[in-house]
């Protein structure tokens, strides 16, 4: 099975956890007399072993992004280089909004705002980090493509 697989299977194995959760809730409580529209002891099993494979997949691709790769480092480091970098790009692109906004004047004798920063090299440096951005991104789906899951 290749990562992006296994991938895939985590994320439908989430899901069907937290719609096992929303059923078991559903089913708490009837009133006296009445039966639950489905048997919680069958959902409490099912939910048993959806936990069971999800906690083997949720291994298996954390020992496999751990792994190091042909070329050095591994996708768990190029995860957290992604993560980190993206929350850069964030940042500086809320910085440069603010950076970079007018401020109109009703009369000459009110306060002038400048910015702190030159916009236009900064916006370079933003430009440079999303196409970094996108190329790590690019990486990381190719390699979960052809990563064989451990």
């Amino acid at each position: 099975m290749k990562l992006a697989e296994a991938l895939a299977l985590r994320s439908d194995l989430q899901k069907r956890a937290m719609q096992l959760q929303s059923r078991l809730n559903n089913n708490a409580k009837v009133q006296e007399g009445e039966t639950p529209a489905e048997d919680p002891q069958a959902l409490l099993a099912e939910l048993d072993t959806v936990m069971e494979e999800l906690e083997s997949i949720i291994a298996r691709v954390n020992l496999t992004n751990s792994a190091p790769l042909a070329e050095g480092g591994s996708i768990t480091a190029l995860l957290a280089r992604r993560d980190c970098l993206s929350r850069k790009a964030e940042i500086l692109r809320g910085f440069l909004a603010s950076a970079s906004s007018l401020t109109s004047r009703a009369t000459r004798g009110e306060i002038k705002i400048h910015s702190t920063v030159k916009v236009a090299p900064l916006q370079k440096r933003v430009d440079a980090l999303s196409k970094e951005l996108r190329e790590l991104e690019t990486r990381i789906q190719g390699l979960n493509w052809t990563t064989e899951l451990l």
